[in-house]
């Protein structure tokens, strides 16, 4: 079987208004680049076989001291993307309503059968962050693997293989940390959740 730690890229300069960040290459800020750097410190003491990213600047700039702190290249994968949001990406919430109203509370009500205007189905999205992980575990079946990606990406992922509706990925998966840890085993197609939303450097007294 194949353990992935899936972590959420460092936090963004859209961070601190809540604004979707879909496909747009949003930087971190100073305190994502010092999550990068956790998330590297971290690595440094774990047997790691690959490290995988999303093509976006926020999950490659997070992903690459872990990377060079195991003396590993990261692989970008374009299908480790953020969910694309459309007309919403960029946007707060309060923005959306204003400029969408509708479609925004259809969203908020079923964000799989109603997303926002414009945007990829989230079916769609994990299918194809999905079958990027199951090559990896084809490839590596008794590999350990760090997946730097995406809040919204990971969320539909976990639900998708833990057999959640997918329309509840907001509500059983209200919120990954920038930089924290999720760890799954994977073994031909079923999946277990090992832990979830943990720091990779543990907080000191």
């Amino acid at each position: 079987m194949t353990h992935f730690v899936l972590v959420r890229h460092g936090e963004t300069t859209w961070h601190a208004d809540n604004r979707y960040a879909g496909r747009t290459d949003v930087p971190l800020t100073g305190l994502g680049r010092r999550q990068a750097a956790a998330l590297g410190t971290w690595a440094a003491g774990q047997r790691l076989d690959a490290v995988l990213c999303s093509p976006l600047s926020r999950a490659r700039l997070t992903a690459e001291p872990a990377a060079a702190a195991l003396g590993l290249a990261p692989r970008v994968d374009e299908r480790l993307c953020e969910l694309d949001f459309g007309r919403g990406d960029g946007l707060t919430r309060g923005e959306m309503a204003e400029r969408f109203p509708a479609e925004l509370a259809a969203f908020l009500d079923d964000p799989v059968a109603h997303h926002l205007p414009g945007g990829e189905d989230p079916a769609a999205a994990a299918e194809r962050a999905i079958a990027c992980l199951e090559e990896v575990a084809d490839e590596l079946p008794d590999g350990r693997v760090l997946v730097v990606a995406h809040s919204t990406l990971v969320r539909l992922v976990l639900c998708t293989l833990l057999g959640i509706r997918l329309s509840l990925y907001r509500q059983v998966f209200p919120a990954l940390e920038n930089g924290a840890l999720t760890e799954l085993r994977l073994r031909h197609g079923k999946a277990s959740l090992l832990r979830l939303n943990v720091p990779a450097i543990a907080p000191t007294s």
